[in-house]
């Protein structure tokens, strides 16, 4: 299985040149330490900010950059630093080819549930509502199962709704999946060591595989 870093290293093989891309917090935001070698990109926060780099070595953090996330950052050559009017602006605008953002349910028709969980206290759905209804892709970075052993990847999302019908590509510890347009996950690729018979038992929602998926390549 992958840890949280495989995973986000795994996503960062999406990243096409040239693309703007939106970080989601928590696992998406170590998205940023994996772009690969020759890839320009330009990663945005939608707290305000274009061109942000990897995460800073201990020492050298300055704590009015930071994330969405509240994560202190690094900025490259070039970037800007605007309010967030301009930023959620990018945003509903489409201006931003991918978002990479985490999820607590993901269903086989591609809704998400990444904001809620009743009885708990939450600030609020942040952007999340904007960025999956205006993003043009959106890849979602997130545990297969929860703490219980119980697939987050379900015929039907039991949490509040962020999205409805917007996910197209998972990336789990165990597995790469793809939302099939008439519903279902599609494995397209399975973590080191894992069978497709384990993912299969991990997977609530409705799978297809076939019977030689590839492991995946870093």
């Amino acid at each position: 299985m992958l840890d949280k870093n495989g995973i986000a290293q795994r996503i960062a093989r999406e990243i096409r040149d040239g693309y703007y891309v939106n970080l989601g917090i928590g696992i998406p935001t170590l998205v940023a330490n994996y772009i690969p070698d020759g890839i320009n990109v330009v990663l945005q926060s939608e707290n305000g900010l274009l061109g942000m780099g990897p995460f800073p070595f201990e020492g050298e953090e300055d704590a009015d950059l930071i994330n969405a996330g509240k994560q202190t950052i690094t900025t490259l050559p070039g970037s800007s630093i605007f309010d967030s009017a301009l930023s959620f602006g990018m945003i509903r605008s489409q201006k931003i080819d991918l978002t990479i953002l985490g999820a607590m349910e993901v269903s086989e028709n591609g809704d998400i549930a990444n904001w809620k969980i009743p009885g708990k206290m939450v600030k609020g759905m942040g952007g999340a509502m904007d960025l999956v209804a205006s993003a043009k892709n959106i890849i979602v970075a997130m545990q297969h199962v929860n703490k219980a052993g119980e697939s987050k990847l379900l015929p039907k999302c039991t949490l509040p709704l962020t999205g409805v019908k917007c996910i197209k590509k998972i990336v789990t510890e165990l597995a790469v999946l793809d939302i099939l347009p008439e519903g279902g996950f599609r494995l397209i690729e399975r973590a080191p060591g894992v069978s497709v018979d384990f993912i299969r038992q991990a997977t609530l929602g409705k799978l297809f595989a076939d019977d030689d998926v590839p492991e995946m390549v870093f």
